[in-house]
């Protein structure tokens, strides 16, 4: 039975049977951490707190958890005197995919869930995915190739704009916002992820209003902007608001992943109605990543599995804005976005938080140009408008990409210098 418990990482890799988890947890330093290993993987598979009469030998074969590897962090193999401290552990499991199959809910309950007498307070950091498993899911429908073609941009960051105020307008002022915005030729403009379907601007309204601002400003300046309006909503009605805004000619579309679950972005990835590209977002996934005992390490949630269940951009944090993210973190979040994966189209990643025209050089140079750029008050609240808004970020783009000092750019591009002279430079 003990043997049972444990497996050679080479060999649950090989398989092609297993999902690997890294944990990391605080424990004494002298606890018995292969019995809570042990415990774990057992009890998040085919045991309890007891043993169970009915656990059979071909049960442990195929279905049970395996403890793979268990390190010490510092790393060390003698005892020392103060044994009596904390100390933290990685721990790897490996876990039968054929207990939860594609089921992204099924697949994190098995990993975090379970009764108290079995889990353990830690944080999943890292997940390792079988060719065989990965292959059961979606991944992106269009990846950055496909979103670019479609926007017409090959090479330089994308410009996006939400627009503001969150809330609380009808949809003729929403309209206005869209076309004033859309008239700077912004790459992108999405709803603001608070805007879902209220009673006083219905999606439906506000997409066909959204819709004809676009194709005013189209008209005007030749550039067609590319709306992604918000289809959050009650679970039943999030794919056909999505066929909805494919049925009347959006250009994309934006959900809240964390709290409509993964599945249900998964659910609109795979939908043959639904031929958009997805703008998944962040918002609150706080009390999912922020926790050092609990949770999910950001850069696997936001990004491996958004990835995986179909997003063909994320959006998340800039540590230069409001919220103390760690710069290390942003920049590894858009590697494992772009990064190869099996079949898995890479992912464009979306940062915003306090970006404006001075932070353009900083974000292309630390996450590179294939990037979304969200930018919100630094475009609405330009001092000359909203489209001379857009037009400092993309001089600031053109810019960077030429290698030309912001300042000296400004000499020549009066929407950039008014945006420095206000907000200077990052």
């Amino acid at each position: 039975m003990y043997d049972s418990l444990f497996a050679a990482e080479e060999q649950a890799v090989a398989t092609g049977r297993y999902v690997l988890a890294t944990y990391c947890l605080k424990a004494p330093a002298d606890a018995d951490i292969l019995k809570i290993a042990g415990s774990f993987a057992v009890g998040q598979t085919i045991g309890t707190w007891v043993d169970l009469p009915d656990i059979t030998p071909r049960m442990r074969q195929l279905y049970q958890g395996k403890v793979v590897s268990v390190q010490e962090v510092p790393p060390r193999d003698i005892a020392a005197a103060d044994d009596g401290h904390d100390s933290y552990f990685l721990l790897k499991i490996a876990f039968p995919h054929v207990n939860f199959g594609r089921s992204f809910a099924a697949l994190l309950t098995a990993l975090l869930g379970n009764d108290a007498s079995t889990s353990i307070r830690a944080k999943l950091v890292d997940l390792q995915f079988p060719r065989e498993y990965a292959e059961l899911f979606p991944g992106p429908k269009f990846g950055i190739a496909g979103v670019r073609e479609r926007l017409g941009v090959t090479e330089r960051p994308l410009l996006l704009n939400m627009i503001k105020p969150c809330v609380g307008f009808p949809g003729e002022v929403g309209a206005k916002i869209f076309f004033d915005v859309a008239l700077g030729q912004v790459d992108m403009i999405k709803d603001d992820e608070l805007l879902t379907n209220p009673q006083y601007l219905p999606l439906p309204e506000r997409i066909k209003a959204y819709l004809d601002a676009r194709d005013r400003a189209q008209a005007v300046t030749g550039k067609r902007v590319a709306y992604f309006p918000n289809i959050t909503d009650e679970v039943p009605k999030i794919l056909d608001n999505a066929r909805l805004a494919a049925e009347l000619g959006a250009d994309g579309v934006m959900i809240n992943f964390v709290f409509t679950g993964l599945d249900v972005l998964k659910a609109v990835a795979e939908d043959k109605q639904v031929n958009l590209p997805i703008l998944a977002h962040y918002a609150g996934s706080g009390p999912w990543i922020e926790s050092t005992a609990s949770g999910m390490d950001s850069i696997l949630y936001l990004g491996k599995l958004a990835r995986l269940a179909g997003a063909d951009i994320v959006m998340y944090n800039t540590p230069y804005g409001g919220y103390p993210y760690l710069k290390h973190k942003y920049m590894l979040m858009a590697h494992a976005l772009r990064q190869e994966f099996y079949h898995v189209k890479p992912s464009l990643p979306s940062v915003g938080g306090a970006v404006i025209p001075g932070l353009v050089p900083t974000l292309v140079r630390e996450l590179g140009s294939d990037l979304v750029l969200a930018a919100g008050g630094s475009i609405q609240g330009h001092p000359m408008g909203p489209a001379a808004g857009v037009g400092a970020m993309r001089q600031a783009i053109a810019a960077t990409a030429a290698g030309i000092d912001l300042e000296d750019a400004a000499q020549t591009a009066p929407e950039l210098a008014a945006a420095l002279q206000l907000w200077g430079k990052k």
